[in-house]
């Protein structure tokens, strides 16, 4: 080589660096940008776990994040995930020796971020692309909160250079950093909620239920007078008709104020208050009513957990009410993706014409609360071999 030449390739050397410096700013402006676009964090994880990927030339990643109420690990995005786990979310449950790791404040910084055989992926042969090993970068708050993890894999894992140490863990800080903002926003919005249940319930007390009282107490006297004046003994059906439900418009009214003041899922997650809800319907019909789930303590919009809840609630209304069977079986999956909700029972089954006319059996509230989620439900069901109710919401933006 030629000293011109040389001279020609140390002064490309530069340029070629430059050129890289500048789609690494690139990158790390694309996952700022994701993460400042919305709040809600769904949509922003999922793009900075692509973004991550070329930005590293890695294949797959995965974030893991802590409940705020329990402390328990749930993933909240995952990205190319390879067919062992995605097909099975209850291998992306539990723990794991990162997750482990994590937990007992071994996983401190940058300098951690090394090269990790993945606990999940140990053992199986069959549908895991050839990933075997991640790195783990720890998420943590300003105040030294553990928050959770980003872990990101290649099929051929290469060391990790220490200047892509340094941006991972500037993307970790990134991510931390929006959790933290989406979690002060979702505080925001349940004490203002909160608030407003109050609020309800005091107008709601201080009007028609007090309303209701003044007025059952004046047909009360009414009804005493008419016993005493009997050529008024034709308005009594009408009297007694109108005390009665007065006395149901109180007992409303009343109900209206416990559930504002005390919602099902106020302070439980929903996998909580579906078991709730299973086990007091089985005391009260004397079914056997069983609840399962995989990952479902995980946090989820208010609207979505709230629809959910009534959807569960209406499903084993109609199950107890019209299938006759013995077992009915709730069942709840949730992934960064999407929730399931199955409701199963054994009993004599809905004939197939049947299906089709939603205000038969209460279906129509269901398919409405369904749509507004943006779901979709399905319904099979055969005479003498039950039915099964399977409702599919997204999660993601």
């Amino acid at each position: 080589m030629s000293i011109q030449d040389r001279h020609k390739e140390n002064a490309a050397k530069p340029s070629v660096a430059l050129a890289e410096h500048h789609q690494e700013l690139s990158r790390l402006t694309l996952i700022a940008a994701a993460l400042n676009r919305s709040v809600g964090l769904d949509a922003a994880l999922d793009t900075t776990l692509v973004h991550v990927a070329e930005l590293f030339g890695l294949e797959t990643g995965w974030i893991w994040l802590l409940d705020e109420k329990t402390g328990h690990a749930y993933l909240a995005a995952a990205h190319n995930l390879p067919p062992a786990l995605s097909d099975n979310p209850v291998k992306m449950t539990g723990s794991c020796y990162c997750l482990d790791t994590f937990h007992s404040g071994q996983m401190d910084g940058a300098a951690n971020l090394n090269t990790i055989t993945c606990s999940r992926l140990k053992g199986l042969t069959d549908g895991t692309l050839g990933l075997r090993h991640h790195a783990s970068v720890p998420l943590f708050a300003r105040d030294g909160e553990h928050l959770g993890i980003l872990n990101v894999a290649s099929r051929d894992w290469r060391q990790v250079s220490k200047d892509e140490l340094d941006l991972l863990h500037t993307v970790g800080d990134l991510l931390s950093i929006a959790v933290e903002r989406a979690r002060l926003y979702d505080r925001s919005v349940e004490l203002g909620a909160v608030q407003e249940r109050n609020r309800l319930a005091r107008e709601i007390h201080d009007t028609l239920a007090q309303t209701l009282s003044a007025l059952a107490l004046q047909l009360e006297t009414l009804d005493v007078l008419l016993d005493v004046q009997t050529e008024h003994q034709q308005l009594k059906p009408i009297v007694t008709r109108s005390l009665d439900l007065a006395r149901k418009g109180l007992e409303d009214a009343r109900r209206s104020v416990l559930d504002l003041r005390a919602a099902p899922l106020q302070g439980r997650s929903l996998a909580e208050a579906l078991r709730a809800l299973a086990q007091q319907q089985s005391q009260f019909s004397g079914r056997q009513i069983g609840f399962e789930s995989i990952d479902a303590d995980r946090p989820l919009p208010t609207r979505i957990e709230a629809g959910i809840y009534r959807i569960a609630q209406e499903a084993l209304t109609n199950a107890i009410n019209h299938t006759q069977g013995s077992q009915i079986n709730l069942a709840l999956t949730v992934t960064p993706e999407k929730l399931s909700l199955t409701v199963d029972d054994n009993g004599c089954g809905i004939e197939p014409d049947a299906t089709v006319d939603a205000s038969r059996f209460g279906l129509k509230g269901i398919q409405e609360r369904v749509r507004l989620l943006g779901g979709e439900m399905g319904l099979e069901s055969y005479p003498q071999s039950g039915t099964s109710l399977h409702v599919v919401v997204p999660l993601e933006e």
